[in-house]
């Protein structure tokens, strides 16, 4: 071994990143192989209902993930929504009843929050009836068993 420290040594600094530039690249193709590998092994339910009976190429392993993280990423991001849109409208309607606004008025309000959801969910389609699935729980709000004080 001392032998080769020395003659490390006696190399010049270009010498030595040259004889070091095929390990750093080695290394370098280790860490892609192996996070491929891990992609694949996560994703492999997903790879088997696409391509069955293929031996996967790295190409198809990279594609194939982010096609699946793209869209699983607009699924979240349409439930997140969905979610924070389905609360506000629970307020809007705990407001509306608690404030005695004009009948009316509600209805025309709730069936325009519908219609937006829906156009925000699906640009083609439209909302046929505006309280298709709304009507129960419009009722258990509409009746409230006693007014919320408030300070102001």
């Amino acid at each position: 071994m001392a032998p080769n420290t020395l003659a490390l040594e006696i190399l010049t600094p270009k010498e030595k990143n040259r004889l070091r530039k095929p390990m750093v690249e080695k290394l370098r193709r280790d860490r892609i192989n192996s996070s491929i590998e891990q992609l694949k092994v996560l994703l492999e339910k997903e790879f088997q209902r696409h391509q069955p009976n293929s031996k996967l190429e790295k190409a198809d392993i990279l594609e194939m993930t982010v096609s699946y993280l793209k869209y699983s990423q607009s699924d979240f991001t349409y439930q997140d929504y969905s979610e924070g849109y389905s609360w506000c409208l629970k307020e809007a309607l705990q407001f509306l009843s608690l404030h005695s606004a004009n009948m009316e008025t509600q209805t025309k309000l709730l069936c325009h929050f519908q219609r937006s959801q829906v156009a925000a969910k699906d640009s083609n389609s439209s909302a046929t009836s505006c309280f298709s699935h709304q009507a129960p729980a419009k009722q258990a709000v509409l009746k409230p068993s006693s007014s919320l004080w408030r300070p102001w």
